[in-house]
């Protein structure tokens, strides 16, 4: 069976379908120089016009290093302004760019850079009592370490130099070929030419390098702009990683809208909220973690609201449950988090809008130019954020069905009003006796019991059924639960019987990704 569903036309903000990254800077200066576009926990902030500033400062170190248009650039730097700004500035030389999550270490960071074949790593030296300077040095590629331990002092604490050693690269404005005025041959680097090189964060044993365009990475703030509203005069602070994919999309929505986004290199949920609020967000987001912290913070504050200019809970990365969205809603007044769906492959798919947040448990509708649809159970995707391939072009024949149609992996439905529900994963359905069982499904009614804090479902080996249905669950501080409690109150909920679970495993807590998503794979038992 296929069911589909299609998005109409949103705003597109005056930016051409093939405009390079690059083109969105100088837009943004032409349009408001002096707005404030990035500022951080550090006490810094860019304009506009300082972004574009330090950004061709910093092409200009890369290029003094011998770095050309095509050249690989990997680098791992945490949440800060020195990652937005080599970010740009890798864009405006031409590079291309491959941002890798802080949390990975020598396997996963050896493994990639090798498959991208880098010429340079930029890292920190040492970062939260990690050694990325020894680190990358033992991997046999270049390597430019920051010192990001010690408070900045004054400018970015990036390789720097003249910009006017930087030759003409017209192509970077939204040509489809670059050159150089010096007439040195460049790579044939366009905007429909991989420019971006992400890899998944983590939940499988190798991560897998997805190659993304300008034009991609662009399509994904999208759903930024015309699901979530984000624009001129919105502040969104952000701790998750710049790294994920997700960073590209809102540096991207920034730079289109004049909106701001502050960078937090640290989250702590004690202290973080209370310094997030002095900049009087207006968006905030992005996974439970988040939420619970957020939320921690105003009940310590009183009644005073500590973000009284919030308008829009974002949720990404993982499901937010409802209990944690409808509490959301109490403490901050606003229709509760909205969530949103995509992958590494085709980010920010779709989206729920402020209005209709916390409406269901869905994640609205398909973004401008997206199709979704629906075979056998699969939600399948097309649309202008679809990466290119994978860096191992062996894998590319599995992600795409005959048609051309993104398998995503993801079980779920689409309503006759076109919102979209993921309710699993393919990989994620327990076999019992023969019968599939959806974890999520299971999750989420574990997470309306009052004792449980948080809780994942996996299926465990069993020689009579095939799999068990284990509860991983975290219980909340003074309470207690019992695998037997446990089964009375799914069965309150209306959860099917083979679906209960059948064991209870307890634990402190469940190993996350940066973005929230549980690592199931750490809790095999």
């Amino acid at each position: 069976m296929t069911t589909t569903a299609s998005a109409s036309n949103g705003p597109n903000l005056g930016i051409p379908a093939a405009a390079a990254f690059w083109s969105l800077v100088e837009r943004a200066e032409g349009r408001s120089p002096d707005a404030v576009i990035l500022a951080d926990d550090h006490g810094r902030a860019l304009t506009s016009a300082g972004l574009r500033e330090e950004a061709e400062r910093v092409a200009a170190g890369l290029y003094a290093l011998g770095l050309r248009p095509g050249d690989v650039v990997s680098w791992q730097l945490p949440t800060t302004l020195e990652a937005a700004v080599l970010m740009v500035a890798c864009a405006r030389l031409g590079l291309v760019q491959n941002p890798i999550i802080p949390v990975f270490r020598h396997r996963e960071v050896g493994y990639i850079t090798r498959q991208v074949g880098a010429r340079l790593l930029v890292v920190p030296e040492r970062w939260r009592g990690f050694g990325h300077g020894e680190m990358a040095r033992s991997l046999g590629v270049e390597v430019v370490s920051l010192d990001l331990e010690s408070p900045p002092r004054s400018g970015l604490r990036l390789p720097a130099a003249d910009p006017g050693t930087l030759p003409e690269l017209p192509g970077l404005s939204g040509l489809s070929v670059l050159s150089t005025s010096a007439g040195n041959s460049a790579p044939p680097v366009g905007v429909g030419e991989c420019r971006w090189i992400y890899y998944s964060s983590g939940t499988v044993a190798d991560p897998k390098g997805v190659r993304h365009t300008d034009a991609s990475v662009i399509a994904s703030s999208n759903g930024v702009v015309d699901g979530l509203g984000f624009g001129a005069g919105d502040v969104y602070p952000i701790a998750w990683p710049l790294a994920h994919i997700g960073g590209v999309a809102m540096l991207a929505a920034a730079l289109r809208t004049g909106g701001r986004l502050v960078l937090f290199d640290v989250f702590d949920p004690a202290t973080t909220p209370g310094r997030m609020a002095t900049h009087r967000p207006t968006f905030l987001g992005s996974a439970t973690p988040f939420f619970l912290a957020y939320v921690a913070a105003q009940r310590r504050h009183g009644d005073t609201p500590l973000f009284p200019a919030v308008r829009v809970c974002v949720g990404g990365g993982a499901p937010t449950p409802e209990t944690v969205s409808r509490e959301v809603a109490e403490v901050f007044g606003v229709a509760g988090v909205v969530n949103s769906w995509g992958l590494t492959e085709l980010p920010v798919a779709t989206s729920e809008t402020p209005s209709d947040a916390g409406a269901g448990s869905t994640v609205g509708r398909p973004m401008t130019g997206v199709r979704v649809r629906v075979v056998d159970g699969e939600l399948r995707l097309k649309g202008p954020q679809c990466f290119l391939g994978y860096v191992d072009a062996t894998l590319d024949a599995d992600a795409f069905d005959d048609e051309g149609w993104l398998r995503t992996g993801d079980l779920g439905s689409v309503d006759g009003e076109g919102r979209v529900r993921v309710e699993g994963r393919l990989k994620d359905v327990i076999i019992r006796n023969a019968e599939n069982i959806s974890a999520s499904e299971i999750e989420e009614v574990l997470l309306r019991h009052p004792a449980v804090a948080d809780a994942a479902v996996v299926g465990v080996p069993d020689e009579r059924t095939g799999e068990l249905v284990c509860a991983v669950v975290v219980v909340r501080p003074g309470t207690t639960v019992t695998l037997a409690d446990l089964g009375i109150h799914c069965q309150v909920e209306g959860l099917a019987r083979y679906k209960c679970p059948e064991r209870l495993e307890l634990v402190d807590e469940l190993p996350r990704n940066p973005m929230g998503k549980v690592l199931k794979r750490q809790l095999r038992f």
